[in-house]
């Protein structure tokens, strides 16, 4: 199956008179997203319908089949749209600062946080339930074109090029970051082992933790450069 990209930003304007042409509507089509995620969450894909989705959306199915055409479509555009969303959070946090440290603090916080939360563990496990009759869908929620991988190197780049930093291997060192900062919550949580999310004060101790060791390795006051 293609997957096809959140349009949402890309519709065409009204047309004269105020109106979108048929399934043109960004409204409309985040309404139907919004009740789709509400259904998949609680039922999980294989047992969800479209029937489900017209009636939490509250949209007739008539609607729902302008602009999504199966519920194939209908998952993967919901999935493209919440991870949309959370790599824009991630991107803003890591955009707020200039020292490395405190923007490696507010994203290893924010990464945290939201991957051990209940309804995105839930949506992990719905995503990976699907994987053999959807792998494009599992290969472009975990490593599409843009991941956290991606939002994080980019951010060290721009520390690397004002000197904070010294990195030879960016791909490596955003991987080891991603690593040091999930722990062990992320696994423990997704297989059932830990029922809860860790507490904050935990994920700051282990956040702390990742950027000590992250910055002892690529810190440019290690070479006594700054």
């Amino acid at each position: 199956m293609t997957l096809k990209p959140d349009h949402a930003a890309a519709f065409s304007p009204p047309a004269a008179g105020g109106r979108f042409a048929a399934g043109e509507d960004p409204a409309k089509r985040q309404q139907i997203l919004a009740g789709a995620k509400r259904v998949f969450m609680k039922m999980g894909f294989d047992a969800a319908s479209m029937n489900d989705v017209t009636r939490e959306a509250g949209v007739s199915k008539g609607t729902l089949y302008v602009y999504f055409t199966n519920k194939e479509e209908l998952f993967s555009a919901m999935i493209e749209a919440e991870r949309a969303t959370f790599l824009a959070t991630m991107r803003t946090a890591l955009a707020e600062h200039d020292d490395p440290e405190a923007g490696l603090y507010e994203f290893g916080i924010s990464f945290v946080t939201h991957m051990t939360d209940e309804k995105v563990i839930s949506a992990m496990r719905t995503v990976l339930g699907v994987r053999d009759r959807m792998p494009a869908l599992c290969q472009r929620f975990f490593k599409g074109p843009e991941n956290l991988r991606t939002v994080l190197r980019d951010f060290l780049e721009r520390r690397i090029a004002d000197g904070a930093l010294e990195i030879d291997d960016i791909e490596l060192a955003a991987g080891q970051f991603l690593d040091l900062a999930s722990g062990s919550f992320f696994k423990l949580r997704l297989f059932g082992s830990m029922e809860e999310p860790p507490p904050r004060d935990e994920i700051e101790r282990v956040i702390r933790g990742a950027i000590r060791v992250f910055m002892a390795a690529y810190g440019a006051r290690r070479h006594g450069t700054v």
